[in-house]
């Protein structure tokens, strides 16, 4: 039995297409307020270890992709806290979008760009701002959808669901099996759905059929940008025009330009839902969106009941609680049950546990009353 090639390399006497990886980091993690701002958003923080969300994806993606092959896609204002973030990455490829536009543009200029030095390569597109406790079965499962996306597939991986969740959107796939590899199959998707109510989502996950959608997509830039031009022609000729003047003394201008014009759209509402050749690849691999301070406290260290503490806490009879401090203050609950508390130096949020995708409302209404300050 031969051993497979490393992903991005070529097997002996057969050229494969190389790998290149990009990573979105868009997006200021409003649930997570008030730790997570406008101007220093979840992917730059280091919430779950030493180093930042965005710093564990790109060491996730270190087994498979270099650094002169990876594409971080981020806004001006987090330009400069990325690069000293990742001083690896290759000025280049830290492409800046004038305003957020969506995962569509962003994702699709990335391809564009790449598909100029590299027509034939396969793109793993990763969010900044997620966490994977098993690397080893990611990388099984991002190797599996290189193999697919050589073939044409347009690749997503699919996470299986272990609750039925309304937060997430669902793929739902079929038994046509399109490729399959040491690390596992891809199969032929039936279809995406948006975020589901209660009772949808039971439904699904007692199905077996449906895994969660992660954001995590594989597919050979020249497959991608073909559905592009079929399914959104005008951010196609965009995003194409962008690329060609990239590196290039009329980049800024020509970026400035052309992005104002370009339509906001999701990469999976844009392009998955809609394309001909999409397979997803069942994986569980201890994922996590880090979405709330819910999702983050089930994520970090409990106590003996059930209370999840960053900072001093002294509590009396208090439970299954969340308690993060960034200030010297120590905190102190007493009779308590299921609420957060997170404590900053100029704000100090309190909610019920069970209310915390809420936490975004408190976002809009500081932004309402002009408190960019605290936003």
């Amino acid at each position: 039995m031969h051993a497979m090639p490393e992903a991005g390399q070529p097997a002996q006497g057969q050229a494969q297409p190389s790998f290149w990886g990009v990573i979105p980091a868009g997006g200021s993690g409003t649930r997570l307020w008030p730790l997570s701002r406008a101007a220093q958003p979840k992917f730059l923080l280091p919430l779950l270890g030493s180093r930042s969300l965005l710093q564990q994806t790109t060491d996730r993606l270190a087994p498979l992709v270099r650094p002169e092959q990876t594409l971080v896609v981020c806004g001006p204002a987090h330009a400069a806290a990325i690069a000293r973030q990742l001083p690896d990455l290759p000025e280049m490829n830290l492409v800046v979008e004038p305003s957020p536009k969506g995962s569509g543009p962003a994702i699709g200029l990335a391809a564009a760009i790449i598909a100029r030095q590299d027509p034939d390569a396969v793109m793993g597109s990763f969010a900044a701002d997620h966490d994977v406790r098993d690397r080893a079965a990611f990388e099984a499962a991002v190797r599996t959808a290189i193999v697919a996306a050589r073939d044409g597939w347009l690749v997503t991986i699919g996470l299986t669901p272990t609750r039925p969740e309304t937060g997430y959107g669902y793929i739902e796939r079929t038994d046509d099996r399109v490729a399959g590899a040491a690390g596992g199959d891809a199969f032929r998707t039936a279809r995406f759905v948006e975020k589901p109510d209660r009772a949808r989502a039971t439904a699904y996950v007692e199905s077996g059929r449906f895994l969660w959608n992660a954001s995590m997509f594989i597919w050979r830039v020249g497959a991608l940008l073909d559905e592009m031009a079929r399914l959104q022609p005008e951010l196609h000729h965009g995003v194409t025009r962008i690329a060609e003047a990239w590196g290039g003394p009329d980049q800024e201008r020509i970026t400035a330009e052309i992005w104002a014009t370009l339509p906001e759209s999701t990469i999976d509402q844009g392009v998955m839902e809609h394309a001909e050749r999409v397979a997803v690849v069942p994986a569980k691999m201890g994922w996590s969106d880090v979405g709330d301070w819910h999702g983050l406290g089930e994520l970090i260290d409990r106590d003996a009941l059930g209370n999840s503490v960053r900072g001093e806490l002294v509590q009396i009879d208090t439970v299954n609680s969340v308690v993060w401090s960034e200030t010297a203050r120590m905190v102190a609950l007493v009779g308590l049950a299921d609420i957060v508390v997170v404590d900053t130096p100029d704000a100090l949020l309190v909610v019920d546990r069970s209310r915390a995708q809420e936490v975004r409302r408190i976002v809009e209404q500081l932004k309402r009353n002009q408190r960019a300050d605290l936003s």
